[in-house]
């Protein structure tokens, strides 16, 4: 099954519909106070929430280092408000905290696609479009796939980015980047939170990239892996989620996506890249089949223990014709560590690879950055 990714999924209009019905009319009184977020000329946002009987109100939001705790204050008519300082350009998630719970905005506009974190979004502009903004160039197109998964049991998905001006029935083949999710995101979370179509789009335009494809699948290749949440899932899930989804992308989405795309079908046309457990999935697949991907690449990457075990297998006679192996995390990133642990490892093993630590933490305003970063480097 495909569909043009333009609409919502029912699972997201059943989430909305149940949100206007509980919040109708906080929503209504609240824009009787000015709309929630507001977003004003000197970057600075307002929020606004009609909750008459709270006792305490925070507005949360996520930047560049983390999570942000804004106190709100309540006027006569029950409404509470907060204004940000002025916030660099960027996407930023938020919620509401009332009194020890997190809710969403009935304000919002677009959503959070996450298994345990809901929560809303909204885009501080800047002076000048940043390159994950929508702007008024050319654009490529999005389609989403479903399709029958032998190894999972169950049907999954995938999101496949083309370029603009891409003719499937033109001469012309392209470069394929496989980009990977993370631990608790939706399969679309690299479109709707990463905004990786329009990096693509803009850099295209810009001659700073190449055209290529990019996949973006499901990475749970064992579902079970979400049931026990963050940082306790047993290590016999995480492996089998990992070596699922290897096999998955090896034996089920390459060649399906070699037969739907005019896509060369070499190695050296072929990427891996991921954040988070997309990024610890990016490297155990790229490295364990050198063949298969010249140019790897992690933001970030998480479930890295025990790398003599898991790369056991890493042929480094092999993995010198990789064209790029590119490790990036934050700096206040909580993964940092063991990222430096796998790049010393990598070092004890003689594999050569391209070191990248930015400011930030585990957030997506430094995954949009490193994904602007490595997209430029690729195909070169």
């Amino acid at each position: 099954m495909q569909k043009n990714y333009g609409g919502v999924s029912m699972r997201k209009i059943f989430v909305f519909v149940v949100g206007v019905g509980v919040f109708v009319f906080c929503g209504v009184a609240a824009g009787q106070r000015g709309k929630s977020p507001e977003v004003h000329g000197d970057g600075t946002v307002s929020f606004h929430l009609m909750m008459p009987n709270a006792q305490k109100v925070e507005l949360r939001f996520e930047g560049m280092s983390g999570m942000t705790a804004v106190a709100m204050a309540k006027d006569a008519s029950g409404v509470w408000s907060a204004t940000t300082a002025a916030l660099a350009a960027d996407i930023y998630a938020y919620q509401f905290n009332v009194d020890g719970t997190d809710i969403i905005d009935p304000g919002v506009h677009e959503f959070v696609p996450n298994h345990f974190e809901q929560g809303g979004l909204f885009t501080a502009p800047g002076k000048t479009a940043e390159l994950w903004e929508q702007t008024k160039v050319p654009h490529g197109v999005v389609q989403w796939h479903l399709y029958a998964s032998k190894i999972r049991g169950d049907e999954s998905d995938y999101y496949v980015y083309t370029p603009p001006g891409f003719d499937a029935r033109a001469k012309t083949k392209y470069p394929v980047l496989y980009l990977l999710h993370g631990y608790s995101d939706y399969t679309n979370a690299w479109i709707v939170m990463g905004h990786a179509q329009f990096i693509l789009d803009n850099l295209i335009a810009q001659g700073k990239s190449k055209p290529m494809i990019v996949v973006m699948p499901s990475g749970y290749g064992w579902p079970k892996v979400l049931e026990a949440g963050w940082g306790k899932q047993p290590e016999e899930d995480r492996v089998r989620n990992r070596d699922n989804f290897a096999a998955i992308l090896l034996e089920e989405i390459i060649p399906r996506i070699e037969k739907q795309y005019p896509v060369w079908k070499d190695g050296g046309h072929r990427a891996i890249a991921g954040l988070s457990m997309g990024g610890g999935e990016s490297l155990y697949v790229g490295l364990n089949h050198p063949g298969q991907f010249a140019w790897i690449g992690s933001m970030s990457a998480g479930m890295l223990e025990k790398p003599e075990t898991n790369f056991a297998n890493l042929n480094v006679e092999e993995a010198k014709n990789v064209k790029l192996l590119w490790i990036a995390c934050g700096k206040e990133d909580g993964l940092l560590q063991a990222n430096r642990e796998m790049k010393d490892w990598l070092k004890m093993k003689g594999v050569a690879f391209t070191n990248v630590e930015t400011d930030g933490a585990h957030t997506w305003q430094v995954w949009r950055r490193n994904l602007v970063e490595l997209a430029g480097l690729l195909f070169r």
